[in-house]
């Protein structure tokens, strides 16, 4: 075909490991954080119960967290003053119930976070496999799938944990960066102002640290996603790979990209683990305030020694939020990178599902009138095409590899829309019908076959979800299908592994040929549909396909000429234009395109 190796196949020219790298993603990405947050905070907001549970958890925690250090403050000073221990086994009663209550606190605030965060990334997850699900053919097509499964599970998952993590963090650093403040005020706002001079040493250092950590996050997940293509491309394409000995290129190519994630991700958590210690020695300078000040205020009788303690605790409790959110600050760059190359896929524009409905008839012809087409913008793979496929006709498609024979079926079942001219189904445009009653009329049969990881019984029912038993061991003798189905150890039961490996190439033909027949379409396609069977077989499903075609609209992609003698007629493509059209005598006699093709494969080359 033109720019595709085979039906909605990958455009020439875009080697698999060149789709996903690093610069083709940065193009993709958000670039507002703000929005990426904020279309993030949405996914939240939908879970409310969990949400004011959690609020409700840190609120209680916090209070405790708080009240906690005024009752060592007052236990110190008993001690040092009064001695009066019923007063002082009270108050460590007391001190130890907040500090118990706090713990409990704390376990169910990592339930609730984790419960959010799975219920969150759950439907996140949903939608954007509805979303993968609706992308046009053409966008799978010029995408790494590796890629594509990256960002479903890597980036969800990355966001997921940043959400268990953060969520009950930042709830419970406000709420304790205000209490403690406020308490620290209440007490001595001399020291409480001095022990808030840090703070503007942490606000520099979360700026200037946070900024290479996204940048550094946001290469590693495209680098990641590159990574996980080039897995996926060399587990699909093991055969060709190991044939071609090229097991050490793949390695090699494996090995750069590795390579680069490993430096990246380095850097990522060099700059993301450096904010902890950061943050604890500014921590550190806090407390030696506190220590020098305090002791020069309890000199002077501004404060008591269990103040002091206190003070020092309240710093630590105060500079410990500051620090996690500093953390958070930190992770969410990470979390933004991943949601941004995830809201990008989101971002991308469905296929078109609108359109009228294709009107009842009993049989359907196709015309195309001076279509044009191309993958890639100044390389055309159709020009001006005109073809009329008769109602109930079998109309045959040939010509050598890029002439656009493959490109024709893309069109017709609106995988692609053309640049130009129209395409009719019986009186109605094609571009004003929507695409599933276009599909719901068609079948395909390709060269390269797709199974699930599913029994055959329900792979063949994928085609037609209501055909009944008897019709499809009708149609599973029709396609010459029953000796192989007799063979199976469970028979129509037999389970398919990984894409059909466990049956042979033309026994899965077979069963491909089969699943289009089911769906007993109007307009039935093939694409050297029997390529991958013997020439015995072939004659065979050639003589029930003649049945079968009866009274349908057929359009046959032929590399062996053999097997298209009987259409009506024969379409000679060369270079997305018809060189010559006729049935197999017509075109033998007029000694054009068609006869030298078929006379090189008669001398047995192939074309």
């Amino acid at each position: 075909m033109g720019k595709a190796d085979n039906i909605g196949g990958r455009p020439a020219g875009m080697p698999g490991r060149m789709r996903g790298i690093p610069g083709l993603e940065d193009q993709e990405r958000a670039d507002n954080a703000w929005r990426t947050l904020g279309r993030l905070s949405g996914y939240f907001l939908r879970e409310k119960l969990l949400i004011a549970s959690v609020f409700t958890v840190v609120l209680v925690a916090t209070i405790c967290s708080i009240y906690a250090p005024s009752l060592q403050s007052r236990a110190i000073d008993i001690i040092a003053s009064d001695n009066e221990y019923r007063l002082l086994l009270e108050v460590v009663s007391f001190m130890f119930a907040a500090y118990a209550i706090n713990s409990v606190m704390n376990l169910l605030m990592g339930l609730c976070s984790a419960h959010l965060s799975q219920r969150m990334v759950k439907r996140m997850r949903k939608e954007l496999f509805a979303k993968i699900t609706d992308l046009p053919i053409g966008y799978i097509d010029t995408h790494s799938h590796g890629d594509l499964m990256s960002r479903m599970t890597n980036d969800l998952e990355n966001m997921a944990m940043t959400v268990s993590q953060s969520i009950p963090s930042f709830f419970s650093g406000v709420l304790v960066l205000t209490g403690t403040a406020a308490v620290m005020f209440f007490f001595c706002w001399q020291l409480a102002f001095l022990s808030m001079i840090t703070i503007l040493l942490t606000v520099f250092a979360t700026r200037f640290i946070a900024s290479s950590v996204r940048k550094y996050s946001r290469r590693r997940q495209a680098l990641l996603g590159s990574l996980n293509g080039c897995v996926e491309e060399t587990i699909t394409g093991y055969h060709t790979v190991v044939s071609f000995n090229h097991q050490k290129s793949s390695i090699r190519d494996f090995e750069k990209i590795s390579d680069d994630l490993t430096h990246v991700g380095i850097r990522a958590e060099i700059f993301s683990g450096i904010m902890g210690p950061v943050m604890n020695a500014i921590g550190n300078i806090s407390f030696v305030i506190i220590a020098a000040c305090g002791g020069v205020f309890a000199i002077n009788g501004l404060i008591s020694v269990g103040l002091i303690a206190a003070f020092i605790i309240y710093a630590k409790q105060f500079s410990r939020p500051v620090n996690e959110l500093a953390q958070i600050y930190s992770q969410l760059q990470s979390a933004i990178a991943a949601a941004e190359r995830v809201f990008a896929l989101f971002d991308c524009r469905n296929e078109e599902q609108g359109g009228e409905e294709l009107n009842e008839s009993e049989t359907i012809d196709i015309r195309f009138r001076d279509v044009d087409f191309s993958y890639e913008k100044d390389h055309p793979v159709l020009r001006k095409f005109t073809l009329d496929v008769p109602a109930g006709k079998k109309v045959a498609l040939v010509g050598s590899t890029g002439s656009g024979k493959t490109t024709v079926v893309n069109l017709l079942l609106k995988f692609y829309d053309p640049d130009g001219g129209e395409i009719y189904l019986n009186d109605q445009k094609l571009s004003a019908l929507s695409r599933s009653s276009v599909r719901n009329c068609m079948a395909i049969v390709l060269q390269d076959t797709e199974f699930f990881e599913d029994t055959i019984y329900n792979n063949l029912k994928f085609a037609n979800p209501s055909a009944g038993d008897e019709e499809i061991d009708r149609v599973l003798q029709l396609s010459r299908c029953g000796d192989l189905i007799a063979r199976l150890p469970q028979g129509k039961n037999t389970v398919l592994s990984n894409s059909g490996a466990n049956i042979s190439q033309g026994e899965k033909q077979l069963l491909s040929i089969a699943r289009a027949l089911i769906a007993d379409p109007k307009i039935l396609i093939l694409d050297e549909a029997t390529s991958n069977v013997d020439t015995r077989t072939e004659k065979n499903i050639q003589d029930a396909m003649q049945e079968v075609m009866k009274n349908r609209t057929s359009i046959v992609i032929a590399h062996r000429l053999s097997t298209i003698r009987d259409a009506d007629e024969i379409v000679v493509l060369d270079h997305g234009r018809i060189a010559e059209s006729g049935n197999h005598f017509e075109l033998l006699m007029a000694h054009g395109r068609y006869y030298e093709l078929y006379k090189t494969q008669y001398a047995g080359f192939a074309t």
